[in-house]
Formats: structure tokens, sequence, C-alpha cells
């Protein structure tokens, strides 16, 4: 899709603009998934699925605006490219099948996923692969220390967001429902370390593009974890009130909030 790159800023305005309006919805309606699952929400799919169809279109489509581009050899490109896909193959195609016992998650709420991912893959692949002045991403910013700041945060983020899943995940055994509250790793300073590291790994992605996209969908990233992590935490309060009574473990930053 060829789009003006004054178009494309406006795009972006209305997407960052939708992202404070969630931001604040999210404190009032829970989104009914995971741990917060809500019958009122409608019809539901296996986790499993459900997962995988949400984020593997942005997978899909990012290899398509990689494909369709003048640009896609381009080094620096590329590598923004390769980051960007190693979270989406993670996300869509190795962590959903990981998933222990028989959680469901709403249609609704995959759809959504689903026109925001798609939403989301545009912003990124247009920028990186169509709209970028062609002298901004030379050989010349891997050097940059946007770039090395950036990659080095994409990467921690990263990171943590796979171990904390993987604590999540081993909270149960196979067939088990109950909850847990989880204890190891960054769990031990908030009760949403998996998102944390979500939060962390799209700000790096923002630097080390330093791109107006890229914050945009740190900035939807943000609006959607921070309040989810609020949810989660009260919910850890009433199931556990003696343990979180004890401990000051923060919701989502440590030592912060």
């Amino acid at each position: 899709m060829n789009i003006s790159t004054d178009t494309f800023r406006i795009i972006l305005y209305v997407m960052a603009a939708l992202a404070v309006i969630v931001f604040f919805a999210l404190y009032q309606v829970k989104a009914g998934y995971g741990i917060l699952i809500d019958k009122s929400w409608g019809i539901t799919l296996s986790n499993k699925w459900a997962w995988m169809i949400m984020e593997a279109p942005v997978f899909i489509a990012m290899c398509w605006f990689w494909i369709m581009s003048p640009r896609k050899w381009d080094l620096v490109p590329f590598i923004f490219f390769l980051l960007f896909q190693i979270h989406y193959l993670q996300r869509s195609f190795i962590f959903p099948w990981l998933i222990k016992g028989k959680s469901r998650m709403p249609l609704l709420i995959m759809f959504m996923g689903i026109v925001f991912n798609l939403a989301n893959a545009f912003m990124q692949g247009q920028w990186i692969f169509f709209l970028s002045p062609g002298t901004m991403y030379t050989q010349s910013w891997l050097r940059d220390p946007r770039f090395l700041l950036g990659t080095a945060l994409f990467l921690a983020g990263l990171i943590v967001n796979i171990q904390s899943d993987g604590i999540i995940r081993n909270l149960r055994k196979e067939g088990d429902t109950n909850h847990y509250l989880p204890e190891k790793g960054l769990f031990r300073y908030v009760t949403c370390a998996n998102y944390l590291g979500e939060v962390v790994e799209w700000l790096g992605f923002a630097i080390l593009t330093w791109s107006f996209s890229g914050f945009v969908f740190f900035l939807w990233t943000f609006a959607n974890l921070v309040p989810r992590a609020h949810a989660i935490y009260k919910k850890y309060q009433d199931e556990f009130s003696g343990e979180m009574a004890r401990e000051s473990r923060k919701r989502i930053f440590p030592f912060i909030y």
C-alpha cells in the first residue's frame, strides 16, 4: 500500500490518541481473558488456538511488507525485521503450545487482537520498509547510541518476558486449574513481570528504530498492559491477601507502580 508521509503521520496520531483512550478504559473494563476470564465476553476458544490465530497475522503481514519492499536486503531494516519477527515467532508459534491447562479466550478479544496486530504491522512495516528516509538507516546506524541502547533493552525485555511466562506456566501441573502467586525471578518485585518484560522490549524497539511508529506501538503496549497489571494485582490481593499484605511487590514497575 503506497501512502504519503503526511497521511501516515495522521494515522499514527489517531492510533496514539486511541491508545490513550484504551489506557483509561481498561481501568474501568477488564479484558476478560487469562486469569481475568469472564463469561460475559461471550463465545470462547481454546487459549492455544486463540493465541496463535491472534498473533500470527502480524508475523505474516510483516513478512509481506518485507518481501514487497525494495529495501528488504538493506542491513539495518533487515535487522529491525528480524528483531520484530523473533518476538512474534515465539508469541505466535511457540508460546501458545506451551500453555498448560484448558483455559480459553473470548472470540471477541481474539478478533480485537487480530485487528490491532494487523494495524501494528502496517505501522511498523510502512515506516521501516517504505517511508523512512533513505539516508536514515544506513550501516552507521548500527553504531548509533540509540540503536545500541534500544537493542539492549529489546533483548533484555524479550528474555524477561519469556522467562516470566515460563515461571507462570510452571506454577501448574498438567490439568491443574488453580491459581498460584508467582514468586521467582522478577515476580519478587512485581506481580506482572511478564508484562514488564514486554513493555521494556517495545520501548527498546521504539528507541532502536527512533521512530514515531515504534513509539505508538510502545504506547499501545503500555496502555494495554499497565491497566491489566493493575487488575491482576487487585485479583491477587483478593486471592492471596496474606502473602500480598506481607510483601512490598508492585504491579509492573519495580519500586514504582
